[in-house]
């Protein structure tokens, strides 16, 4: 394992931190979300991956003095959840809240032992059948605003109410704010920018290949900042979280991450191609704009400093190999730099960086 600190310190093994945790699930995973409230440390909800309707969502929690992860709350799910996110709020100033998508998105109120369902947000009133939802994101600036994306070619943006009413606690619900039809073929990933305020700029990625960026103030149009040559689809999306004029993509069943910049549409300005197998997940560091991290079938999670952009970036600065399976999931710490967290097979790991 070559992360950088040592685990042959002096002090004695029962003071000393861990460098890794794991967590073994009753089903194998997939999507997973770090919680971001301050009295919620090393807190992750995990979704399994279950080719049936029943699935399950479960919360889990770190106690820092047994060095050991317990479920907290464990759920139902209708089909695997294509993504986790718990609402954006640092502060701890909302509601206790997390959003699933799948058939539907839906918002569900954290609780030990019991996790409470709070709404299903439905655009779709008319008909039995349902576009399933790729990928949504929470906007960190309005947390009143999530954006989902769909195979029907189009992207939602979801009003929320989340019930701070002079301290009573109100049913959350939810209305449209704007659909639009934001690509040719499937949608299969969406991500508000910090740019601009951070409220009104997202991106998308879909299956005709391209990435395209939305202004919630002018949406009669759209920038195409990329399209694949072979219009590969494009299967994930990542802003930096320190510089809004970079993000990352994969494209289906490539080894490599493209780093694109919004000010040079159209060519990449970094190829990361280390992974000898496709790459599944890609997060950006929340504390540097310099740092990546990768994930892939080779069973490897690699970060990555890009600072020497436009030159080629070689190689990763640290690698970890999980033995046991391909990783699907890496999700760094918003609120814990020092942690990323990976899924692989039934297991997740959190690994000090």
């Amino acid at each position: 394992m070559s992360m950088p600190h040592s685990s042959s310190s002096t002090t004695s093994s029962s003071t000393k931190r861990k460098e890794i945790y794991k967590y073994q699930a009753q089903w194998p995973l997939y999507s997973m979300n770090w919680s971001v409230r301050p009295d919620k440390r090393f807190r992750l909800a995990l979704g399994s991956f279950v080719e049936e309707y029943n699935n399950k969502v479960q919360i889990i929690s770190l106690d820092e003095e047994t060095s050991e992860f317990s479920a907290k709350s464990t759920f139902d799910h209708p089909y695997p959840t294509t993504k986790i996110m718990w609402i954006p709020d640092s502060k701890g100033v909302y509601p206790d809240l997390l959003a699933t998508s799948g058939d539907y998105l839906r918002i569900w109120r954290a609780g030990e032992p019991y996790t409470l369902f709070e709404c299903v947000l439905n655009n779709n009133k008319n008909s039995d059948f349902c576009a399933p939802l790729t990928s949504f994101d929470w906007n960190e600036v309005d947390p009143n605003l999530i954006g989902t994306s769909s195979i029907d070619t189009t992207c939602t943006i979801w009003g929320l109410e989340t019930g701070q009413v002079m301290g009573r606690v109100n049913e959350v619900s939810g209305h449209v704010k704007t659909q639009l039809i934001a690509h040719d073929k499937e949608v299969y990933d969406i991500a508000f920018s910090r740019a601009g305020g951070g409220r009104d700029m997202f991106a998308s990625v879909g299956a005709d290949g391209s990435v395209r960026m939305f202004d919630l103030r002018h949406l009669e149009h759209s920038t195409i900042i990329y399209e694949d040559p072979q219009h590969t689809p494009l299967l994930r999306l990542a802003w930096n979280k320190q510089d809004p004029n970079y993000l990352a993509t994969i494209a289906m069943d490539a080894c490599e991450v493209i780093i694109l910049d919004v000010r040079v549409p159209c060519t990449p300005v970094a190829r990361l191609n280390n992974h000898r197998a496709c790459v599944n997940g890609i997060a950006w560091a929340p504390h540097s704009s310099c740092h990546i991290c990768t994930a892939g079938d080779d069973h490897q999670a690699l970060i990555w400093d890009i600072q020497q952009m436009p030159r080629a970036i070689e190689d990763p600065i640290l690698a970890y190999t999980a033995a046991e399976g391909e990783v699907n999931q890496i999700q760094w710490g918003a609120t814990q730099p020092d942690w990323i967290a990976i899924c692989y097979n039934r297991h997740t790991e959190i690994l000090r960086v």
